[in-house]
């Protein structure tokens, strides 16, 4: 077997006495898609910020893409992206501009002609020249998507990936990513609150609830092992404290 693309070890973070993170171990396998999911508090933010060496660990071992992120997260950056709706890009500067300076700090050859083909690919030709501040929410989501695509990345970490778009957009979103994934082997990681997005991208499902991981497998093994009928429903009861087992005696 291939070596993982993201292996976690023991992973924890405090701060001060908060424990955001506590003792989380799991693995990613190359090419697959993994949604890493609980409520608002449950850790996935801060697992994700120390994925991506933005955060320290207090405790444990994270390998990405063959390098350990403590130590050597300089080898590996260039081979993995994020992104969220949540963190705006400089808002005076145009989106070219912006995609532009992305570009160069990941190294992507031909920059120019690749921000036109993702321009092209996520619909937002028409204001590739407006500035970032004046772009709907909508349009800051597709130009955040882009930007955590311009390198090709071969990890690739999403928050809330579809947020603040509407409801035919979104729908296309995810079908781009399911496409850039099948062509590219690329592995994602993805942090959403959105379950049916969940059940269209993703392989495996690892739930986090205060800090711990609680639960993991497939969308249709957890869907089984609770006995409910979506997996939203299984969000439900595990954000609730009910456990599968509990739900299979009745």
């Amino acid at each position: 077997m291939s070596e993982p693309a993201i292996a976690v070890e023991n992973l924890g973070k405090r701060f001060g006495p908060v424990v955001a993170v506590d003792a989380v171990s799991f693995t990613v396998p190359v090419g697959h898609a993994v949604a890493l999911l609980g409520a608002n508090g449950a850790g996935k933010t801060t697992t994700l910020a120390m994925l991506l060496g933005l955060l320290l660990p207090t405790t444990g071992d994270i390998t990405v893409l063959g390098e350990n992120m403590i130590r050597h997260r300089n080898r590996v950056l260039a081979r993995l992206n994020f992104s969220s709706p949540y963190l705006d890009l400089p808002y005076r500067l145009t989106v070219r501009h912006n995609l532009y300076i992305y570009a160069k700090l990941y190294g992507v050859r031909k920059a120019r002609e690749r921000i036109a083909e993702l321009a092209a690919e996520l619909d937002f030709v028409r204001f590739l020249d407006r500035p970032f501040g004046q772009l709907s929410a909508g349009e800051k989501s597709r130009v955040a998507l882009a930007k955590a695509l311009v390198n090709r990345p071969r990890l690739l970490l999403l928050d809330e990936p579809t947020a603040s778009l509407d409801p035919d957009m979104a729908d296309w979103v995810r079908g781009y990513l399911g496409r850039y994934q099948k062509e590219t082997g690329a592995t994602f990681l993805l942090a959403s609150h959105n379950m049916a997005e969940v059940e269209r991208l993703c392989d495996d499902v690892l739930m986090m609830k205060t800090g711990r991981l609680v639960d993991h497998g497939t969308p249709k093994a957890l869907i089984e092992r609770y006995g409910r009928n979506t997996l939203e429903e299984v969000f439900l009861d595990i954000a609730r404290g009910r456990r599968g087992d509990e739900r299979a005696a009745e």
